[in-house]
């Protein structure tokens, strides 16, 4: 249960609802399933389920499934007012992991976004954006740069189209260094051909801290998800201590 109310999880949604959930975790023939459900309340029902199964030693397969019910987001309208869109969506993922000999592990998924945005409402918002900060540039005024902020934390949200390809390779250890891990991570979107590429360097050899240095190559043309990032390239390194 997960109450909203006035006062209390204002977060989750709003109005005086109870939001029960269930989960229901089984194994059948060698497949771990996962079944879950959100009741009618502050959001539309919800339900859906995952799986993993090991094909063979090395070889798994996984996947989600969820169908949403009275799903909502904002969507650019005529002259840059941003209209709610309702309807029932479904999503899924479906992949494979496969270790090889060496300990590499390779991961490849494709993630269907039902309420993601279609190529065309992407390239509209992206447009109305560049008009919005050319109008800004000319006139000092914000009033259309005001509505397009307004929609970004949908339109920017990670992942915000419908189809995507995810590729992960990761090496346990090469050259026997403990505790070292590189990796590459490359995210496509299957759209508008934009993509994402991400090489990493993981080491954990000191006890309770993790290090993580990794950079980011994004590429794609104009009016593309990728292609309309706040950087084309990007390096960070991270410290992550546990205590």
């Amino acid at each position: 249960m997960v109450p909203t109310s006035g006062g209390m999880n204002g977060d989750f949604g709003t109005g005086n609802h109870a939001n029960p959930a269930a989960r229901l975790s089984v194994l059948y023939r060698d497949m771990d399933i996962d079944f879950m459900i959100l009741g009618q309340g502050a959001r539309g029902t919800r339900y859906g389920f995952d799986f993993a199964r090991n094909l063979s030693t090395n070889l798994e397969l996984h996947g989600e499934w969820a169908r949403s019910h009275r799903s909502t987001k904002p969507v650019l309208g005529a002259g840059g007012a941003g209209t709610q869109q309702t309807g029932d969506v479904t999503s899924y993922l479906v992949g494979l992991r496969y270790l090889t000999e060496r300990e590499t592990t390779w991961i490849v998924e494709y993630y269907r976004n039902g309420t993601g945005y279609s190529q065309d409402e992407m390239r509209a918002f992206l447009a109305f954006s560049h008009g919005a900060y050319d109008q800004f540039l000319a006139t000092g005024s914000t009033a259309a740069l005001d509505r397009a902020g307004a929609l970004q934390t949908s339109y920017g949200r990670a992942n915000p189209m419908r189809r995507y390809l995810y590729l992960r390779a990761s090496q346990k250890e090469p050259f026997d260094i403990l505790y070292f891990t590189p990796a590459v991570t490359a995210i496509f979107n299957l759209d508008d051909r934009s993509y994402s590429i991400a090489p990493e360097l993981a080491y954990t050899g000191i006890t309770n801290l993790d290090l993580r240095l990794r950079f980011f190559a994004i590429q794609g043309a104009r009016l593309t998800d990728f292609g309309e990032k706040q950087n084309d390239r990007r390096i960070e390194l991270r410290m992550r201590y546990y205590f």
